[in-house]
Parts: C-alpha cells; structure tokens; sequence
C-alpha cells in the first residue's frame, strides 16, 4: 500500500526528521534516530562512508565535520518501506550522556535534518500504511502502561486486535449497504430484495457486535485511564487509615482527633491489574461548625467526589448509619458508583456461640452485604479483616471484568465512536422494520455508522483530530 489517500492535510514528508529516541537524562545506551527518503547525507556525513547494509549492526565512530570523535557506538539502517516509519530510517545507537546525544542531534541538523515534533515518527507510520491510527494510540499507550495488564492490553492494541474486530463490523456493514443500495435502483422489486438479501437479520447481527465491542472497549477505558475513588465520610470514621490499608503503607497522617485530614491526599494502586487513584478527604460535617480552614477542605472533598467514578462512603460500625452518614451519600451524583464501608468492626463486639460453654464477646466478622442498590462491606482499617471483600467490591460496582484475554485498550474517542455508530444502526432498524421502509434514509443510516466506525482506525479521519491524537506523543516517538 501507498501512502495514505485519505484527503488529510499534513506537513511535507519529502524532509529528513531527527530526535533522541530514548528518555532524557543519563543512560548507558542514548539512540538517536531519523527518518525520510533519503538518510544518505547522514551515512557520508557522520560515519564517513556511502551506504550501509540494511538491518545489520555496525559498530562506527560518529564524527563531527571537523572530523572529530562525536561518539562511538552502533549503527542500524533500515531500508524503506520496512522500517516503523516506512521511511529510511537511521539509528545511531550510542553513549546516553544529554551532551552527547545533543551533539550528535545537532550534526544531524546541521547535514539537513529538522527536528521532529512530538509523535511525528508514529504519524508518518500512520501517513505510510505501516499502522493504522489505532495501532498508533496503542504506541503511546504502551509506553504509558503502570501495570502489567495495561501494557498487555496495549500489545493486543498494538497488534490490531481491536482494529481488526472494528474491521469485521466495517466490512459486515459495507455488505449491507450495497444490497440496500442495490435495491434503491430497483424501486419496483425494493422490499422483495431487502427480504431476499436478510438485511433485517444483517442489520441485527451488526448491532450485537457493536454490543460486543463495545463493551470490551469500556474495560479497555478502565484499564488505559484507571479508576478515580474518593473516600468520604464524616470525621473520625477511619477514612485515611483505610487509605493506608489499601495503600499498603503509611500514605495520610492517622490521629485519633477528628479533622485530622484537612486536604485531600491522593495514592495509586492497583486492584485485580486495574490502576485505581484514590482520594482521601477531609470529613463531612455541618459547615456551620467548621473553621475557615475545615471549610475550604469540605469544598475540596465535594470537588472530588463530583470527579469520582466510585465512592466509598465510610460510616462507623459501632454506630451503624447515621443520618448524616445517609445525607453524604445521597449528596453524591447518581453517576457515582457507591460502596458503604462499615469501618471499625474490630471495636464492635457480638456474643460467641459455641459448645461447652465456649461463649464468650468477639469482634464482629468481616462481610459484604448486597441491599439498597449498593454493596455494603464490614471492615477493619486496622486489622486488615475485610480488605480483599472491599477490593473486589469496587471492581463489582464499576463493572470490571478481570482478566479478560481478549482485551484491547480503548480511549474516550473509541467509546465515542461506538455508541455513534450504534445510535445510527438504531436508526437504520427503526426505518427497516417499518411497513414501507425509505431505503434511502437506511442508507444514509449506515453510511453514518460506517463513518464513525471508520474514525477510530483512521480511514475516516479529519487533520485536526490528528494533530491533537500525535501531539500527545513524546518527542522521539
């Protein structure tokens, strides 16, 4: 294939790009890489000698134009169109000093090269067929993974899974346009046509698979962006000693003072191989008894709470819900998840029942319960009794489905696309299934689909959409 026809405008790419390849500061290795149609002056001018063999290893001293030693290191040439950018490409693989790297960069520019723009290398692999721009998200994504889920996800990416099951919807759709399309110009024999061809059970089997995917795609959007839980709850309940016991480690000051937490305090961890950022807060009370400082601090926990995806609601089991415990979480938006935490069950007391006279007060178990439209956990931040209940609680709430070995990663724009897509296959169906059905506005239906579909992996895509995707990028990829 050819570079890409798809009428989107872009920067020239008959110039030579230059960065440093790796992660600033000091190294053993520091690669410096290039790219375009002709990586020549580059071979004559650094290495002193007219070509290289494509894809083996040399070992060569870098030169300055005084002919003075730059760096001395391993060199790689890869011959067009089988490179990432499916251009020529260079890589100078040398000592990972900052000076160093900056004084091959600046030998590069000076025989022609420009300096590449953030993403550029993974743009022109786009422009050149060699990714599609859903494989080009899944480059950045992986080089962002914090767990080893997220980079598995981003693999699978990587190597088109998700493309490639976009790809089947795409092709299941373009079938059904043309037989829709085909009995428009047989106006006579229309809906005879239609029924003959099953569009009716065509248009249905799309719209699972958009149900599919699109599913898929909601963890893969979970797993890329993690998970924002805030804690709340009224002062003293033990909402920053569960932070610790979650965090597994000292992460907020604990006291046995109530106000204690004046400010949110934020810690990642990482849940069933999903990133969870967690947000303690400072305790929700009657504002009139509050100082200035406590104030500013409910304001702050409300901010959070309305950026959550799930909330623990933290409540003192000794005292069961309260009515201000009731107050803070119907205060929540009907968007956030919730999960009750019944905290301090270590000081909460029950009689034993046992044979032999065995009886005797012992802590309260730790559970979960399932009422109220929300699952309610007995924990103790303390012991760590009903911790694992806790995790896999939130992971219920937010309807996180672990380790699926399909899964893809998917960002905000995917699951945009998606449901556009499948709001114009409704609309198709509406229009089908009717008596007479105006096969045209089906048509134009599916065309719509068929476009935002298309979006995702970059066959319909406008400039600006780009520009903000690779810009995203770090310089060098």
């Amino acid at each position: 294939m050819g570079p890409r026809a798809s009428g989107i405008a872009h920067r020239s790419v008959a110039d030579l790009i230059v960065a440093v390849a790796t992660p600033p500061g000091r190294g053993g290795i520091g690669i410096v890489r290039a790219s375009g149609p002709d990586v020549s002056a580059l071979i004559q001018g650094i290495l002193g000698r007219s070509d290289i063999e494509p894809r083996r290893a040399i070992h060569a001293r870098f030169v300055d134009a005084d002919g003075s030693t730059l760096d001395d290191g391993i060199v790689l040439f890869y011959a067009a169109p089988h490179s990432y950018t499916g251009e020529n490409v260079l890589e100078l693989q040398g000592h990972g000093g900052p000076a160093v790297l900056a004084g091959v960069v600046s030998r590069c520019i000076a025989l022609g090269a420009r300096l590449a723009e953030p993403g550029e290398f993974t743009r022109r692999a786009f422009l050149n067929d060699r990714l599609d721009l859903a494989q080009a998200e899944a480059v950045a994504d992986l080089i962002d993974a914090d767990t080893r889920a997220t980079a598995k996800a981003a693999l699978r990416s990587l190597a088109g899974d998700f493309s490639r099951d976009v790809t089947a919807i795409v092709e299941a759709m373009i079938r059904l346009r043309m037989l829709v399309e085909a009995s428009i110009d047989f106006p006579e024999e229309d809906i005879e046509f239609v029924q003959a061809g099953d569009a009716r059970g065509q248009l249905e089997r799309i719209a699972s698979r958009l149900d599919a995917i699109l599913s898929r795609a909601r963890q893969g959007q979970l797993l890329r962006d993690g998970l924002r839980v805030v804690l709340i709850g009224r002062p003293n309940v033990g909402k920053s000693s569960l932070l610790n016991r979650l965090a597994r480690e000292d992460v907020a000051i604990v006291t046995p003072i109530p106000g204690t937490t004046r400010d949110t305090v934020r810690q990642r961890i990482e849940i069933g191989g999903l990133a969870v950022h967690l947000v303690d807060t400072a305790g929700v009370r009657d504002l009139a008894a509050a100082d200035d400082v406590e104030k500013l601090g409910i304001a702050r926990t409300w901010a959070a709470a309305a950026d959550a995806d799930c909330a623990l609601v933290v409540v003192d089991a000794a005292s069961g819900e309260t009515a201000d415990d009731a107050a803070i979480a119907a205060g929540l938006s009907s968007s956030v998840k919730r999960v009750i935490v019944h905290n301090k069950i270590d000081l909460v007391h029950r009689v034993g029942v046992g044979g032999g006279g065995g009886g005797g007060d012992m802590a309260a178990r730790a559970r979960r319960e399932d009422h109220d439209g929300c699952a309610h956990v007995f924990v103790s931040a303390r012991t760590g009794e009903g911790i694992e209940l806790l995790e896999q609680a939130v992971l219920d709430a937010i309807g996180w489905i672990d380790a699926l070995p399909d899964q893809f990663l998917a960002r905000e724009r995917h699951i945009v696309a998606l449901r556009a897509a499948r709001r114009h296959v409704d609309a198709a169906s509406v229009l089908l299934f009717g008596a007479t059905p105006p096969l045209e506005l089906v048509a134009e239906e599916l065309r719509l689909a068929q476009d935002a579909l298309s979006a995702i992996t970059g066959a319909f895509t406008a400039d600006d959409l780009l520009g903000e995707i690779f810009s995203r990028f770090c310089i060098g990829k």
